[in-house]
């Protein structure tokens, strides 16, 4: 894109029109005098007399477009862009003289970014203002550059039009897909939790955290009765109990080729970081420090655990720009770095994408790393083997392909049977129910005090 101004200068339909009526007419009048028929002699001067008089006015119509000040304008963009989430860009137009403009607007966006109701047609008053919404969805995350915009600007007697484009700086950046957690009519965490489709399992256990005393309910248990409260108040008390509190979660993040996998519209990465950011905002509502460590990128992140909403900011900050790479997964190294650099037990969630073909290497990595913390392996399952085993067979190439597919999913669960023999739980879902699925493991693993 340009970074200084440039006027094109292009004719309009108008223009176009009257040009080719005239030279039908002189088409016709070449024709007729070939097939010696007789035409008016005045006729020939009337038709030069009206061209030059309308080549006049193109001209005029020309210079007056020289004249005509550009508008100027400024880009109002959101100051956080949400991965694969439609949201509204301003552009504010300013008239600078005193006579109305027929203007059609265009921005340039970034290539990554994809856009609705433009180009856009407009009249602007003279000395007026105008302001232009239109919608924009980011297709990556990352830091992108908006360089200019396009005007054409229709000259008075509309004969002519001028694409300028302005130079409007702006830049932005994009994140993974947040925007539920602020959503403005859910306030409190539980009515969050059930719009996220999170539906907790029934609660096995209570917490161990004491929260306070309170009448003795239908439904509480014998040792929730405080005796000697009882005693006083010569009514059944009851302790009540909440979720622990105070744990630490890491997410050990898979950054290497097996998450370049596409589902719908995004990566299986892009669904692995939506899905820990979701995780992130609830586990830290409740109370407890999250933290993050990649492995199989170009430059290796580790955000020690922490607390409060601010965390999360930190954490968006820190993985909006990571790109998947071209790396196999080296689970050994990986645990062995996490172990370096963080002593106090922690729930562990491996988010990637396990493959049967797997060896003892990976497995002998997981269990040491479950002997310093409590591991979760979460690993996505593409959507498509799931469509293929349930298509009907019609006929030998299809029977291979399920067959072979049917293969693939049996030595997947035979790895899943090894991990969970030795106590390496493992939660194996489709990327779109990736984030309601771990934040409903989470949730039962606090219910039941596992945590």
């Amino acid at each position: 894109m340009p970074t200084t101004s440039r006027y094109l200068l292009k004719p309009a339909k108008p223009l176009i029109i009257t040009l080719a009526t005239f030279l039908a007419i002189i088409a016709l009048l070449e024709s007729l005098k070939a097939m010696d028929i007789s035409v008016p002699s005045n006729f020939y001067q009337v038709w030069l007399i009206a061209l030059l008089v309308f080549i006049f006015f193109i001209l005029v119509d020309i210079a007056s477009l020289k004249k005509v000040t550009t508008p100027t304008l400024e880009r109002q963009l959101p100051p956080y862009l949400s991965l694969n989430r439609w949201q509204e860009v301003s552009l504010l137009i300013s008239n600078q003289q005193d006579n109305d403009l027929s203007l059609i607007v265009y921005d340039y966006s970034p290539e990554a970014i994809d856009f609705k109701q433009l180009p856009h047609t407009l009249e602007l008053p003279a000395n007026g203002k105008y302001l232009l919404k239109y919608s924009i969805k980011p297709l990556q995350r990352g830091h992108f550059f908006w360089e200019s915009c396009e005007l054409t600007v229709t000259s008075q007697w509309r004969l002519w039009q001028q694409r300028r484009i302005i130079p409007v700086a702006n830049d932005s950046h994009v994140y993974p897909d947040f925007t539920r957690l602020f959503d403005s009519n859910i306030t409190t965490i539980e009515q969050w939790i059930y719009y996220l489709g999170v539906r907790p399992k029934p609660r096995r256990g209570l917490g161990q955290d004491f929260h306070q005393l309170r009448d003795f309910r239908e439904g509480d248990t014998l040792r929730q009765i405080d005796w000697k409260a009882t005693a006083r108040k010569k009514t059944p008390i009851a302790k009540e109990y909440q979720d622990e509190r105070d744990q630490h979660i890491i997410f050990l993040l898979d950054c290497g080729q097996r998450m370049r996998l596409q589902d719908d519209q995004l990566s299986h990465f892009d669904h692995a970081l939506n899905a820990s950011l979701l995780l992130s905002y609830v586990a830290l509502r409740q109370g407890d420090a999250v933290g993050l460590a990649t492995f199989g990128a170009d430059n290796e992140l580790f955000i020690k655990p922490a607390k409060g909403n601010l965390q999360l900011n930190t954490l968006l900050k820190a993985v909006y720009d990571i790109k998947c790479t071209q790396t196999p997964a080296d689970y050994n190294t990986a645990v062995q770095k996490l172990l370096s650099k963080t002593q106090r037990r922690a729930l562990v969630i491996v988010i990637t994408n396990l493959r049967y073909s797997e060896n003892a290497e990976t497995i002998a990595a997981f269990k040491q790393l479950s002997r310093y913390h409590r591991v979760l392996i979460a690993s996505m399952r593409e959507e498509i083997r799931d469509e293929i085993s349930q298509q009907p067979i019609n006929d030998f190439d299809e029977a291979l392909t399920y067959c072979g597919n049917i293969h693939q999913l049996l030595n997947r669960n035979q790895l899943h049977d090894k991990l969970i023999a030795y106590q390496l739980p493992i939660l194996d879902v489709i990327p779109k129910h990736f984030g309601p699925q771990l934040v409903s493991h989470y949730l039962s693993l606090k219910r039941s005090g596992a945590l």
